[in-house]
């Protein structure tokens, strides 16, 4: 089981998110009010703190929630590992995973000011398939893989 360290959301694709305490995620949509969200597979991003920490040990000061663009910053699963597929519940949401890992676009900020961008290696995608409300701190069960 894990947990939901941060909510990050931005306006515009390839700029890094900013934290909010909740978010509404709607059904075949993703986070309200993302640049990411609508009907298709990449509708949430996840990246581990672990993942984070791993680029900080690099030397990579800075590093906070939503600087990799992720929308949902979590703690204590290794998701990179979950298969295509998995169920996830989370917080008021049932999400399932349809991508791991991504390939990197041309400019993106991201890798510009980091140097190094751990989301197409170690985040995840998925879309929502129930909606609902999550927060910080919310728990993260796998209900189906």
């Amino acid at each position: 089981m894990g947990k939901v360290i941060s909510i990050n959301i931005s306006e515009k694709k390839g700029t890094i998110k900013k934290p909010i305490e909740k978010g509404m995620f709607k059904q075949n949509h993703g986070l309200v009010g993302d640049a990411h969200a609508g009907e298709w597979h990449r509708q949430i991003s996840l990246l581990g703190i672990e993942s984070i920490e791993k680029t900080r040990k690099q030397g990579i000061d800075g590093l906070t929630p939503g600087v990799f663009a992720e929308n949902l910053t979590t703690e204590g699963l290794v998701l990179y590992e979950l298969p295509v597929g998995t169920k996830l519940k989370i917080g008021d949401t049932i999400q399932e995973v349809t991508q791991i890992g991504k390939k990197c676009h041309k400019g993106c900020e991201i890798k510009t000011k980091v140097g190094d961008c751990v989301m197409p290696r170690e985040g995840i995608f998925t879309k929502i398939i129930k909606d609902g409300e999550v927060k910080c701190g919310d728990k993260i069960e796998i209900i189906e893989a």
